[in-house]
């Protein structure tokens, strides 16, 4: 079974339209990056993966299940997500250890919810897998940013979820703490017994070693999808940039700058 397969996917809202005709089929042992500008419709991809948001037009299917005709509160407790707009959420009074474990009851401040001592052992586990076990009795709004991150993975991942979706996970990190994550990323991505994942961005060198495959984004259209190594080409990225780019990859890891070799320009406004 699919893990995602969107099929001629368009949305359109206030007469923008956000995605268009979107095909995309993602796989349980696929690790997907879908990387795009500013606007390219990234998150709104995500919405329509997380079932928060239905198609204008075409079918989305996730999990075996076609968005319109499926109670969407039984199927997003089977998908973990990360995102700004979730931690958002998160009261800044509550302790770590109850923000990862909370999503057991997929809620986000916990109450006089019941928890077995399963779901306690198995938000340690997750703790100590994502290295913020030692800030179990902190509150979550006195953690930095790095920690909070680990924190909302644990959290995702608390419910065994069979799709984990990453919105920008290394937004607003150092660079200490943009590798401290991706290298964790890594960690997950290369676990044969992960959920399929799915994470966005828009740096090439947040893109952890363990991803499989790339999509590529612009104004709402797919403009490549396809192995990791076929998809981020020059060629392409510049396409999807509207810069002329060179793309590497050395040891895993990506990195993309502005070709400035004799023979090319580059846009005025980068020149």
């Amino acid at each position: 079974m699919s893990v995602v397969q969107l099929q001629g996917v368009s949305i359109v809202r206030s007469g923008a339209t956000l995605l268009a005709d979107v095909n995309w089929t993602v796989e349980e042992d696929e690790r997907w990056v879908v990387i795009g500008p500013n606007g390219a419709g990234k998150t709104t991809m995500l919405q329509i993966l997380g079932a928060q948001s239905h198609p204008s037009k075409g079918t989305a299917t996730i999990l075996g299940e076609t968005l319109g005709t499926v109670d969407v509160f039984e199927l997003r407790p089977r998908i973990g997500v990360t995102s700004a707009a979730l931690a958002d959420r998160i009261p800044k009074s509550e302790r770590v250890s109850d923000v990862v474990v909370s999503a057991a009851y997929a809620v986000m401040g916990r109450w006089r919810e019941d928890y077995d001592e399963l779901d306690h052992a198995r938000a340690r586990q997750l703790m100590q897998q994502l290295q913020v076990d030692h800030l179990g009795n902190r509150t979550f709004g006195t953690l930095s940013e790095g920690e909070r991150k680990r924190v909302q993975i644990a959290r995702a991942l608390m419910t065994d979820p069979e799709l984990l979706l990453l919105d920008e996970p290394a937004a607003g990190l150092d660079l200490t703490g943009r590798e401290a994550l991706v290298t964790t990323l890594a960690d997950i991505c290369s676990d044969p017994y992960a959920p399929a994942t799915v994470l966005v961005t828009h740096h090439v060198e947040e893109i952890p070693r363990g991803i499989t495959h790339a999509l590529l984004l612009k104004h709402g259209r797919v403009v490549a999808a396809g192995p990791i190594a076929e998809t981020l080409t020059g060629p392409k990225m510049s396409a999807t940039f509207d810069i002329l780019l060179e793309v590497s990859v050395t040891d895993g890891r990506w990195s993309a700058r502005a070709a400035s070799r004799a023979g090319h320009r580059l846009p005025a406004r980068l020149a």
